[in-house]
C-alpha cells in the first residue's frame, strides 16, 4: 500500500479564509471556512429571499385577524 496523499485542489484566485480556535477551559474547538466574493453574494441573495418571504407570510397572518 502506498502513502501517497490525495493532491489538493488548486484555490480560487479570490479566495477568502478563515481559521478560528475557541479554547473553554480543556475543550477546544477549531473551525475552518473558505468562500469566494460569488458565494457570499448567493448567500446574501438566499437570506434575503428568505426574509422577503418570511415577511409576506407574517403579513398574510395579520389580515386574516
Amino acid at each position: 500500500m502506498s502513502d501517497a496523499t490525495l493532491p489538493t485542489a488548486i484555490p480560487h484566485p479570490e479566495e477568502m479564509r478563515a481559521e478560528l480556535d475557541l479554547r473553554f477551559g480543556s475543550a477546544t474547538i477549531h473551525a475552518t471556512a473558505r468562500t469566494t466574493p460569488a458565494g457570499i453574494i448567493a448567500v446574501g441573495v438566499l437570506v434575503s429571499s428568505i426574509l422577503l418571504s418570511t415577511a409576506v407570510l407574517v403579513r398574510a397572518a395579520r389580515k386574516e385577524r
